[in-house]
């Protein structure tokens, strides 16, 4: 197997989102959708430290007055929950293996299947 490259995080990333791709991209082999999908993961991952950023400015309310004047929680509270389910979903659809050996991995099932279909073992073989 080919040694394989850094690559270098898109200019659009900010610290959390470069700290994402770092971690990612230096240890495993990805396609270009796995590229765009690392990517769209990394700019979660800075909308949610924008969002923790914000929240913690306003000093980490838990409730707020909504517009009929009654108590209602925090608007960035209910964000922050749904980006963080985002990355948390970006990063699972990128079905990166376990690492347990250390060192720059591959996708295990990609690895798989292209085992069988190289060794003429697949369909109509």
């Amino acid at each position: 197997m080919p040694a394989k490259k850094k690559s270098t995080a898109p200019a659009d990333l900010s610290d959390a989102g470069r700290a994402v791709w770092d971690s990612i991209a230096s240890r495993y082999a990805l396609r270009p959708d796995e590229v765009a999908r690392l990517h769209a993961a990394c700019r979660t991952a800075d909308m949610v430290a924008s969002l923790e950023a914000a929240w913690s400015e306003r000093g980490c309310p838990m409730i707020t007055t909504g517009s009929m004047g009654q108590e209602v929680i925090h608007p960035l509270i209910g964000e922050l929950r749904a980006q963080r389910s985002a990355l948390d979903g970006a990063l699972t659809r990128l079905k990166l293996p376990d690492d347990e050996g250390g060192g720059v991995a591959v996708n295990q099932q990609r690895d798989a299947a292209n085992s069988k279909w190289s060794t003429g073992r697949g369909r109509g073989a």
